[in-house]
């Protein structure tokens, strides 16, 4: 039997990462837990098979994670029996310049993988313990761009911030926090330090100074918005207002609208979950989340994307209770929640900080704790874009309408290239482009 990792090639020279000749349900060992069928070319889509014990919400952690790698999923097929799953998914990277560790990312699905004591085979997988912390400390001239070009690095190196604190000193140096953590978990060796510090030094430059150190004790920091700005951004359904600091443009407009349907005359066991909505960045992830954290079941899936950008969703669902879901004020429930949930996954509005102009990015956690991939990623890329330089920047989580939220806090320096502080103009220009970026439009 094959060891986990290993590749072969197939038939058209696709690449194979995790051989085996294992169906569905049947004895696989751990390696086949999680098979990658890379594309030959471009145009191709890679394939990537999972097939191990089910769990709650286990389709929803998958995809999270294959966000979280800078991939598009562009159909997929789920099916469970309770205790089994099979998953494929046909994925692409969202952009060229992202470079995808496949061998990490099938180690970090197949530490996802619940381990299962009955099948004595499946020994050798076991579930994640607690991360562990660190604290990235780099110190280096400012620039345009500089955040940005920094958390891009560390998302090749799939260091995963946690929380950051940026500020700009009097004479133009930056000093940058980073509290993360280690999706490879090594980053305690030195080894994986001396790596990611050099990096970072060679990518931006001999002034760049680096420090890792153990930040035990850690804790997610809380932020604190004026209860006027919380309630514009927490606000269940977006104000259509031209003013509002938060509002959408007229093209985002057009692509904020879905069918949910429900149909139980299909399946004796299951309701129908129907979904018709314009593509986004993210969008199966938010709607597995949306589901897991209802404490609804998906028991067979399938989702793909037509020509036109459009995304249709069959989902055969049923609630905690294994019952179908037939009131229809659950079903009302449920669909407001997705609608929400699907058209409004992240928040985005400026708002004066007393002189200053600050962008405010917010997005649901989920039940679990676990935020959103790549929120920090895309809003420095829309405004390295943009040209506008952060002085300062912060992550922290704020309840908000019954739930938790993380909030991103960007101060922007206002220039005379790109003036905000008396410009509604630009301060939309920023609002949505920064939106257009975390739905997918740029990358």
């Amino acid at each position: 039997m094959p060891m986990a990792g290993r590749s072969s090639a197939v038939g058209g020279g696709r690449m194979v990462l995790g051989v085996g000749g294992a169906g569905p349900g049947v004895g696989v060992g751990a390696e086949d837990a999680v098979v990658m069928e890379l594309a030959a070319g471009d145009g191709e889509d890679n394939v990537v098979t999972v097939n191990c014990p089910d769990q709650a919400g286990l389709g929803c952690d998958l995809c999270r994670t294959i966000l979280e790698f800078g991939l598009r999923i562009t159909r997929g097929d789920m099916s469970t029996d309770g205790q089994w799953c099979y998953v494929i998914f046909w994925v692409v990277p969202r952009s060229q310049s992202i470079n995808i560790r496949w061998g990490s990312l099938k180690n970090r699905l197949m530490s996802m993988c619940p381990s299962s004591y009955s099948i004595p085979f499946y020994h050798d997988i076991n579930p994640p313990g607690p991360p562990q912390f660190y604290l990235l400390k780099l110190f280096s001239d400012d620039r345009k761009g500089l955040l940005h070009d920094v958390t891009h690095i560390l998302s090749e190196l799939e260091l995963i911030i946690q929380r950051v604190k940026v500020s700009t000193t009097p004479d133009g140096r930056v000093v940058n926090l980073f509290f993360i953590t280690d999706g490879m978990e090594l980053l305690h060796t030195k080894e994986r330090q001396e790596e990611t510090c050099s990096m970072l030094i060679d990518t931006l430059g001999p002034s760049v100074t680096c420090e890792i150190l153990s930040a035990e004790g850690f804790q997610q920091g809380f932020s604190s918005l004026p209860p006027t700005i919380s309630e514009e951004l927490f606000r269940l359904e977006l104000d259509d207002c031209e003013s509002s600091s938060a509002s959408l443009s007229a093209e985002m407009k057009k692509v904020q609208k879905a069918s949910i349907k429900f149909d139980n005359s299909l399946s004796p066991a299951h309701t129908l979950l129907q979904i018709i909505c314009v593509d986004q960045k993210g969008l199966i992830y938010d709607m597995l989340r949306t589901l897991k954290d209802c404490n609804i079941k998906v028991t067979y899936g399938r989702f793909w994307s037509d020509k036109k950008g459009f995304r249709e969703v069959d989902l055969f669902i049923k609630q905690a209770d294994g019952n179908k879901v037939i009131d229809s004020e659950k079903q009302d429930a449920l669909q407001s929640r997705m609608r929400s949930e699907m058209l409004h996954p992240l928040r985005v509005m400026i708002v004066n900080r007393g002189p200053d102009t600050e962008l405010l990015v917010a997005n649901p956690v989920e039940l679990s704790g676990k935020g959103r991939p790549r929120v920090f990623y895309d809003a420095t890329l829309a405004l390295k874009a943009l040209g506008i330089c952060i002085f300062s920047a912060e992550i922290g989580r704020q309840a908000a309408s019954e739930r938790q939220w993380e909030v991103y806090r960007f101060l922007l320096d206002d220039s005379k290239e790109f003036p905000l502080s008396n410009s509604l103009t630009n301060r939309n220009r920023v609002v949505d482009r920064v939106r257009k970026t975390l739905m997918g439009c740029f990358n």
